[in-house]
């Protein structure tokens, strides 16, 4: 089969946003470019300094990606050229790995031609990612809030959320892995169900768009945040400067190291002057939810 070159824009997400555990994602205005141009062999080329360490062949998680849906579909993957240009911090907890399975997903579907349903590509990629949460906002963009047990999939999808957000992203990497082995292997019932009554109220707050009540709900995570936060320098210094400046709400954005801080919308950048001012140590992002999700652009040559 032929092809002929296009690109690929995908989004960063932030997941959780709280007692959301593994199940909630929002989209955010970072992207992924992606160009994909026919070759002799696998080549990844990263721009960004940051991802210079990838692998820049067929280890590299997008064309493994790639490759590992070919597989699912019995089908033989043409070699490509990707170069990329990342607006997307690495293993800062906003979504770089589900943006890569999302990139590998599409590359597949369009290089094969598999025509896949956007409910087979989310499943896809919600199995090779574990949950739903980040993939399903690279995927569909704005905010999801999905359930998955390894068979069933049901997403929820809101595709406008009119907030501002700033990131606190510090100097230093936290892979997911590290932040996994930190969490308990249980907890005690009535901890577990004053957990689930907050991550109901708080998608219930999202999708009615009420984020003075979702900030409230994402304070009160017992699945995560408490046995992550010690790994944040100045986490209850910032919460506390958070509250004070009156924000929605603040989160562990993944499995961190980032901060997700919701904001009223035009409040974002008094904020994060705000917040770079008393906590240098981190960089501030200011950002905007993404209500565009995964996008492919032909070339015109």
């Amino acid at each position: 089969m032929s092809w002929k070159e296009f690109s690929l824009t995908v989004p960063a997400s932030t997941a959780n946003l709280g007692p959301g555990f593994d199940s909630i994602g929002l989209a955010l205005d970072l992207h992924m470019f992606v160009h994909v141009s026919p070759s002799a062999s696998w080549q990844v080329e990263y721009k960004d300094q940051g991802y210079k360490q990838l692998a820049t062949g067929t280890d590299n998680l997008i064309v493994a990606t790639a490759q590992a849906v070919a597989d699912q579909y019995k089908r033989s993957l043409p070699t490509a050229k990707l170069i990329i240009d990342t607006e997307i911090p690495l293993s800062r907890g906003l979504g770089s790995s589900a943006s890569a399975i999302a990139a590998g997903i599409e590359i597949a579907d369009r290089l094969i031609d598999l025509q896949l349903s956007m409910k087979e590509k989310l499943k896809i990629g919600t199995e090779m990612e574990g949950h739903p949460d980040n993939i399903s906002a690279s995927l569909l963009g704005g905010l999801t809030i999905s359930y998955f047990d390894d068979e069933d999939l049901e997403v929820i999808h809101v595709v406008d959320v009119e907030i501002g957000v700033v990131i606190l992203v510090p100097p230093t990497e936290f892979l997911t892995s590290e932040s996994r082995n930190l969490l308990p292997e249980s907890l005690p019932y009535k901890t577990a169900i004053r957990g689930g009554a907050s991550g109901n109220v708080l998608a219930a707050a999202l999708v009615r768009g009420d984020w003075k009540l979702a900030g409230r709900m994402m304070q009160k995570d017992v699945f995560h945040e408490p046995y992550r936060k010690s790994k944040f320098q100045d986490f209850e210094q910032i919460q506390q400067s958070c509250l004070e400046l009156g924000v929605y709400g603040m989160a562990i954005s993944g499995a961190g190291p980032s901060l997700f801080i919701a904001v009223e919308k035009g409040q974002e950048k008094m904020v994060a002057a705000q917040l770079a001012e008393k906590f240098p140590l981190y960089e501030s992002l200011v950002t905007k939810p993404s209500s565009k999700g995964i996008k492919i652009c032909e070339t015109v040559l």
